[in-house]
């Protein structure tokens, strides 16, 4: 479970749920991040390299294609996380995406409500 040796807190066994987030110069990629980085301490996933996933590094795809889960955080409509990992080869995941909980690009300050939003939404989804 988290917080045992080896497992990097993500509390998930042998197979990893991953987390992949925007981490944008916009305050949505900001909140995408800091969610992700919530997720992740809390041992509902491991937050993991998106610029491994572009860059196509071996490892990191491998445990990608291993994983029992993946979430997608994207900030905006961009769907940048998203696009990345179609580009990359990775069909079935889950998405989130900040807009739709209502936060917008430039009008979304960061705040830790806004953080516990998407962290709770990302629970439920890493949990389907």
């Amino acid at each position: 479970m988290a917080g045992t040796s080896g497992d990097c807190g993500c509390g998930c066994g042998t197979a990893p749920r991953l987390i992949f987030a925007c981490s944008g110069a916009a305050d949505v990629g900001h909140l995408s991040d800091l969610a992700a980085r919530k997720l992740s301490a809390e041992g509902a996933g491991k937050m993991f390299c998106l610029a491994g996933i572009g860059g196509r590094v071996s490892g990191i795809m491998a445990t990608t294609e291993a994983a029992a889960a993946v979430l997608a955080i994207d900030g905006c409509p961009l769907d940048c996380v998203k696009n990345t990992l179609r580009h990359a080869g990775f069909e079935t995941f889950e998405h989130l995406r900040l807009s739709d909980l209502g936060m917008e690009k430039c009008k979304s300050p960061v705040t830790e409500q806004r953080v516990d939003q998407v962290a709770a939404r990302g629970r439920e989804l890493l949990a389907r």
